[in-house]
């Protein structure tokens, strides 16, 4: 961290879990996965989940696709329990698998077969005899007019879109999506993020990503992981609210702004002319001349990490 007054802007308020304990649909205990004797994935991590969507957000290595793989009984916890509607899924796993849908983030198509060819492979394994099943779903996923198109001349979006569909082909109680826009362009990223909310209406949609605006605007709560450790459970404006306060704007000279970064963190920069100008996350005001800004969510979680880091140091 550069220089040394910087200073703990964030309550420790923030690190909580929302129980949530009308609604469990998936109870989570004290799980931890270790990979040999060196790697912890997860660690000790609690978390109670209801309907409604669920942003999984964390860097690169925090543990998410670990916990996520352990959710659809894809590894085993090293230990701790996972409970789906009251039943130990580490013992039982069946008891999850025929509720659940999976797209995971490196989600394969076969190129040769259309759309609807794919889906109706899927149903096959699925045990799904329905073929209005199969339409229906097409047509939720906007893929209905290119059923009969070879999925290899499909776009990303197209191709998430389409493994959507085969995830909800058995109506599951939980979906869960790992990095589900990454490599989408900003129209199918906006249609991709509005399916997935309206899913979220009467299922667990379990969504885990690095792109903060991707869960802004639908998720109903946030689950936010670092090295392996659940380091906040709370709802956007629950995040939001503990950053009131501590965002600011300012314009400085060029001259100045090396010695302001050493001692505050500059969340943006813009040089315009002999002047920069800042947005920073500091608990007083940082300089002459700040003012109070209304913080982006992404702002807000930039400054509960930097809390996080601050105790930890």
């Amino acid at each position: 961290m550069p220089g040394q007054s910087k200073q703990l802007f964030f309550t420790v308020t923030l690190l909580k879990q929302n129980d949530h304990a009308g609604d469990k649909m998936l109870e989570i205990r004290n799980v931890t996965k270790t990979f040999g004797k060196k790697l912890t994935a997860v660690r000790d991590l609690s978390l109670n989940l209801g309907h409604g969507v669920i942003g999984l957000i964390g860097h690169n290595g925090a543990g998410k696709t670990t916990l996520m793989q352990m959710i659809a009984t894809l590894t085993r916890p090293s230990s701790g329990s996972i409970l789906f509607q009251g039943q130990d899924i580490v013992k039982k796993p069946q008891a999850i698998r025929q509720r659940l849908g999976f797209l995971p983030q490196d989600f394969g198509i076969y190129p040769n077969l259309t759309a609807l060819e794919f889906m109706q492979y899927f149903a096959a394994l699925k045990g799904v005899r329905d073929p209005a099943r199969i339409r229906h779903l097409l047509e939720v996923v906007n893929l209905h007019e290119q059923a009969k198109r070879q999925a290899s001349s499909f776009s990303g979006g197209m191709r998430r879109r389409l493994g959507i569909a085969q995830a909800l082909l058995n109506d599951p109680d939980i979906l869960i999506v790992d990095e589900p826009t990454a490599g989408l362009d900003p129209e199918e990223r906006l249609r991709f993020r509005h399916l997935l909310s309206e899913l979220g209406f009467k299922k667990l949609v379990i969504m885990s990503t690095h792109i903060v605006s991707d869960v802004e605007s639908i998720a109903s709560q946030l689950a936010i992981m670092r090295q392996g450790k659940l380091i906040a459970h709370a709802t956007p404006d629950d995040i939001l609210a503990q950053a009131h306060g501590q965002i600011w704007t300012a314009d400085i000279a060029s001259h100045e702004y090396e010695t302001l970064r050493n001692k505050v963190h500059v969340l943006q920069s813009q040089k315009q002319g002999n002047q920069v100008s800042l947005r920073i996350a500091h608990p007083h005001q940082p300089c002459a001349g700040a003012r109070h800004a209304t913080p982006s969510l992404e702002e807000a979680l930039m400054a509960q990490r930097y809390a996080v880091q601050e105790l930890a140091a």
